[in-house]
């Protein structure tokens, strides 16, 4: 059968790119064929179809979401808003009515499309090209509208009610999947709808990541000098992902290197006086407020911030004249993996940190909370009880940092436990969250 996979973007580092890839890897080694429909992604790609009009950053969604959403007045009235988003509907259902048809598709996946809220456009115009062409549907939600707050209070009635009728949209050839146990379980209570769960996934079967010919230059190239210890955070930079407590942590280690001096770290390399703590973002910032925030935070705290994010592309590449590198590469030069997110539809990271073999700080997010940590994976916690701060950042008490300090610092000393915390991990999700895993829920769902 021949499957179109939908969303905003593809190609690109966040969560629900990666795993659009896999769920493609998957069905084409089932003897499939799959097309990307997205507004932006690699070029080169030839099983990408372009819409422009679902580009995730479309200025007529722009504007519809700072209008509806952040209360921004552009001095549209009411009707010239619902005309401005069901004028653009209409420009996104014709567009993916017509390579439906052309592509005979068996299938649309669409992922976030019709949950997330995002662009309303999108979720009514999908959802009309849906009726109106009987193509079977797997709908794919990563996030809901419901988990946000940029959704939670729109300006205008009609919007509640755009929401209640198209994230997510129902119809008889619809499949919903979601991607943890709380998903499910609010989809139940709030439409009624059941859902399978498909959790992200790696393969863990695969080539391991290790230092090569292309990625042994990569701290060179990116500033990061032999004396530094590297904490990679490789999610996005936005408010969500909690990076503070990350920051808080690692200050604490600094203030604990006098103690340290003369440890064997388990790079072989002793700590001494010039030995530094750093802090390596490589994911895209889509929050300048935010990253702004966190500099001068790290800035008061001693924290030094290595931002590699222009240097980190989907695949090893060339960008503007300069060599880039995988993001599986960032994981290589890393010593520790920060994962301090407050909310997350899932957890790509921590399977990443997991598949690459290094330890974890982790934050406790509803969905780790109720659903990954009952798999018993051994990580440093960063409890599961934030609290806001003035400016906006989050905060966990002083003991759980000083506990968290001790804990990495035992982990990054002990041969012994770092083996056996980092293959306890790799085993669990090897057989719980495989690419085996989702090929068999996928021939269910299909069959």
């Amino acid at each position: 059968m021949k499957f179109g996979l939908l969303h905003f973007r593809t190609g690109e580092t966040d969560g629900v790119s990666l795993e659009m890839d896999k769920w493609r890897l998957i069905l084409e080694k089932l003897g499939h064929e799959v097309i990307y429909i997205a507004g932006s992604g690699k070029k080169d790609d030839e099983g990408l179809r372009i819409i422009d009009y679902l580009h995730y950053k479309n200025p007529i969604n722009n504007k519809i979401v700072d209008i509806v959403y952040k209360g921004i007045n552009h001095k549209e009235t009411e009707q010239d808003i619902k005309n401005l988003i069901n004028d653009y509907a209409d420009d996104i259902r014709n567009s993916l009515v017509k390579l439906i048809k052309e592509e005979q598709l068996d299938y649309l996946v669409p992922n976030n499309v019709l949950s997330l809220g995002w662009n309303l456009s999108a979720g009514i115009g999908v959802a009309k090209a849906i009726r109106e062409t009987g193509v079977k549907v797997i709908a794919h939600h990563h996030d809901f509208h419901w988990e946000r707050e940029l959704y939670s209070n729109p300006k205008y009635e009609f919007v509640k009610d755009i929401l209640q009728q198209y994230f997510p949209y129902q119809s008889e050839n619809i499949k919903h999947v979601v991607i943890n146990s709380i998903a499910k379980r609010q989809l139940k209570q709030r439409y009624n709808i059941d859902s399978t769960i498909v959790p992200n996934v790696f393969n863990y079967n695969g080539t391991s990541w290790n230092n090569d010919s292309y990625n042994q230059d990569m701290k060179k190239n990116v500033g990061i000098t032999d004396n530094q210890i590297v904490f990679l955070q490789a999610t996005r930079v936005v408010e969500r992902k909690g990076i503070e407590l990350a920051i808080d942590v690692i200050a604490k280690i600094n203030e604990y290197k006098s103690r340290l001096i003369g440890k064997t770290l388990l790079n072989r390399k002793v700590i001494n006086e010039d030995t530094e703590f750093v802090m390596v973002l490589a994911g895209l910032n889509e929050s300048k407020q935010y990253y702004d925030k966190l500099i001068q935070k790290a800035e008061n705290q001693k924290v030094k911030i290595i931002d590699i994010n222009d240097r980190v592309d989907h695949v090893r590449n060339t960008k503007d004249g300069k060599k880039t590198y995988s993001l599986w590469d960032a994981y290589v030069i890393s010593d520790f993996i920060t994962y301090p997110s407050i909310l997350e539809g899932f957890g790509n990271q921590f399977l990443e940190a997991v598949y690459a073999r290094k330890p974890l700080l982790v934050y406790e997010y509803p969905v780790f909370d109720e659903y990954l940590k009952t798999f018993d994976f051994d990580y440093v916690s960063l409890s599961n009880d934030y609290q806001l701060t003035e400016n906006g950042l989050v905060s966990v008490s002083d003991e759980i940092i000083e506990k968290c300090a001790d804990e990495t610092i035992e982990i990054l000393t002990d041969e012994c436990l770092y083996k056996q915390q980092v293959d306890k991990n790799y085993e669990t999700c090897k057989e719980h969250f495989s690419y085996e895993t989702l090929e068999l829920i996928l021939c269910n769902i299909i069959k």
